[in-house]
């Protein structure tokens, strides 16, 4: 149906930086968060894992939009590889990534609002960011993704005022285990293992850009190109960001919804000029990655109704071409959960799960369709088989991580009360099943004109 048809505008400058953009607040907060489960060293060494695993990961992931540039990304993957259900469930899983990880940024901006303008509530202003942006992704898809180039290039200029100020402060002895073994490297091997959540909160997102494959103009020359890019920027700044924090005592105490400013703060002080500024400008990251984010969710949205598995008024375009209902919906879930939840490191982990399993199902999806379609058209090809089985291995070695360390320890405070990650997880995917049996399976059916798969 042409009033279904994305509007091709994107070029590989635009992929570049919705993909740092999706990302960018994964420097600015949440990694953060673990520090006190593994200390500086163990944190380095579980951001130096998740790094060979998305840097494989990315690479691969770019020959699946290439060779089918579809808007439901994974979900289009692994129903082409595997079956209509594994598709449905790829989809769950980026919903569930790209669904929980925007009100864990808002609650983070929320911080950094409170910080620079103590008498305003953090809960408020998280909200508030929320809605404007849901505001702005009502735009044009020229007009929303011109806003994302903006602010992404506004929160690498705050991340580079950051290291020029704090490099001449640094002390790398904190990642030294002569000199207090306990504090470098909290917890050992398990302290690694519970740190690999917070690890992946640095990259997570990045291959959202590729759920705007239809609006790119050449999808061929311009994905692969604005991955490479992002990929290579992201490992530039992790390193740069652990490194520096840390060395500035910002691995001490309890973790912080706005550590670099609360790190600078340490050197320069609260009211600084400098502290301000990375303030302010981190905030650019914060919803460089808010925006790029619901950017993404939308797509998902609007692209799994039109597949049939989502209800259909999902799917209907404005006359600009956006995908209104999927904005406003899933912004609407965004906003209780912004302005419910108490700390972002609940959120942050719900997100890192669904990651983790649209990870895993990418895959699995690449090596199937490697066997089964080698005549399929791949205007780029991953360098190497190695490169997805690591990225499937260490997707699965995470996915251990996060069942074993992090899930079944903590809970999400929501209105007033504590519900157990487990349960969350648990009882969303259950529910997604249970939906996708009764409804999806059918409309999916009609929708294509195949028999229920």
């Amino acid at each position: 149906m042409p009033e279904q048809s994305l509007h091709k505008s994107l070029r590989t400058v635009h992929i570049w930086s919705l993909a740092v953009g999706m990302v960018i607040s994964g420097q600015y907060f949440g990694w953060n968060y673990g520090f006190p489960v593994a200390g500086p060293l163990g944190m380095l060494i579980a951001a130096a894992i998740v790094t060979v695993f998305y840097a494989c990961f990315i690479f691969s992931y770019a020959e699946l939009s290439t060779s089918i540039p579809a808007a439901d990304g994974p979900s289009a993957y692994c129903r082409r590889a595997l079956s209509p259900f594994f598709g449905f469930l790829a989809g769950v899983a980026v919903l569930i990534e790209f669904g929980f990880a925007p009100p864990a940024i808002a609650v983070a901006t929320g911080a950094y609002v409170h910080a620079l303008v103590p008498a305003l509530p953090a809960s408020v202003a998280s909200i508030s960011v929320f809605v404007v942006f849901i505001g702005v992704n009502l735009l044009a898809v020229e007009g929303a993704a011109l806003v994302e180039l903006i602010a992404t290039l506004l929160a690498l200029a705050g991340l580079a005022l950051y290291y020029g100020a704090a490099l001449p402060h640094v002390d790398l002895s904190v990642f030294s285990t002569a000199h207090g073994a306990g504090e470098a490297w909290v917890g050992g091997t398990s302290g690694v293992l519970a740190a690999v959540p917070f690890a992946i909160w640095l990259y997570l997102g990045v291959e959202g850009a590729a759920m705007t494959a239809e609006e790119v103009r050449d999808p061929r020359r311009d994905i692969p190109r604005g991955f490479i890019a992002a990929i290579l920027t992201l490992a530039t700044s992790t390193v740069l960001t652990l490194v520096i924090t840390a060395g500035l005592g910002g691995a001490a105490g309890e973790a912080a919804d706005n550590p670099l400013p609360a790190a600078l703060a340490g050197v320069y002080g609260a009211t600084s000029w400098v502290t301000g500024g990375v303030t302010l400008i981190g905030l650019c990251g914060l919803v460089a990655s808010l925006h790029g984010i619901i950017f993404g969710l939308s797509r998902q949205t609007f692209a799994l109704a039109r597949a049939g598995y989502l209800p259909r008024p999902l799917a209907r375009l404005s006359s600009r071409g956006v995908p209104v209902w999927a904005v406003l919906l899933p912004g609407l879930f965004g906003v209780i959960c912004a302005g419910s939840a108490d700390f972002a490191d609940a959120l942050i982990v719900l997100s890192v799960c669904g990651a983790i399993l649209m990870a895993c199902l990418s895959m699995i999806a690449l090596l199937v369709l490697r066997r089964r379609e080698p005549d399929l058209p791949r205007p780029y090809r991953a360098p190497s088989l190695v490169l997805p089985w690591v990225a499937l291995l260490l997707g699965l070695f995470s996915l251990y991580c996060v069942l074993t360390e992090t899930l079944g320890r903590a809970a999400l405070p929501i209105f007033g009360a504590s519900m157990p990650l487990t349960v969350v997880l648990s009882g969303l995917l259950a529910l997604a099943c249970l939906y996708y049996l009764l409804v999806g399976r059918r409309r999916f059916a009609e929708r294509q004109g195949d028999d229920p798969g």
